[in-house]
């Protein structure tokens, strides 16, 4: 999903870039007001970097950019929504601006389809879900996240004149071929969530808020 320089139009690079600042701002704004236990710190460089580590083996696909396994839903579940924002926020712009691994000009979209739609989207499924099963809630956390998150990808470079798929070839072969490989992700969320939960249940984000805040307050 590392869009390369020379696949968006400048117009729709600048979108992304203006969307993915707004929420990015929004993310630190709220890590900031609410304040941040000193123990998720490490664990957010933990887990940015193991995320950093598998986010390297890619492979390319037709019609679209390359196939990896994201971590948005792990980074969302063991760290919550804001915090797995930016912990993913510095994985992908450091593969681009120090490995070369996605454009510059394509970082605001790279960040919104992997920072943000797949982490909220994973965060969100898995907050409904685990209520009732928190492994069914991390495979579908993780499948739909890189799903919708691929599927954002296919919008932008098929909108984008420079690039040599239209629209109506991105988005299939995006959201067909991560939505097959999305289930690879899923299963890989529920061996890192089963191990954490089951190791160190604490560190996880929704355990650790229900925890501080018994009674379902503003913690």
């Amino acid at each position: 999903m590392h869009i390369p320089d020379g696949f968006l139009d400048m117009n729709i690079a600048l979108v992304y870039y203006v969307l993915s600042a707004i929420v990015i701002g929004t993310c630190i704004y709220k890590i900031k007001k609410d304040g941040i236990d000193e123990k998720r710190v490490p664990i957010a460089g933990l887990v940015a970097a193991g995320i950093f580590a598998a986010q390297m083996l890619n492979w390319p696909i037709p019609g679209g950019t390359s196939a990896h396994f994201v971590g948005g839903a792990v980074a969302a579940i063991i760290l919550g929504p804001f915090l797995g924002c930016i912990a993913m926020v510095s994985v992908v712009s450091i593969q681009a601006l120090v490995f070369g691994d996605g454009g510059i000009t394509a970082l605001g979209t790279n960040l919104f389809s992997m920072a943000i739609v797949d982490v909220f989207v994973a965060y969100y499924i898995y907050k409904f879900l685990s209520k009732k099963n928190t492994k069914i809630a991390a495979f579908v956390a993780g499948w739909i996240g890189i799903t919708l998150g691929a599927i954002n990808t296919g919008i932008a470079t098929g909108l984008s004149s420079t690039f040599q798929y239209s629209i109506s070839t991105t988005v299939p072969v995006m959201g067909i071929w991560h939505g097959a490989l999305g289930i690879i992700e899923g299963l890989i969320t529920v061996a890192i969530i089963s191990y954490i939960e089951k190791n160190r249940g604490d560190i996880l984000y929704i355990s650790d808020k229900a925890k501080n805040n018994p009674r379902g307050g503003k913690r």
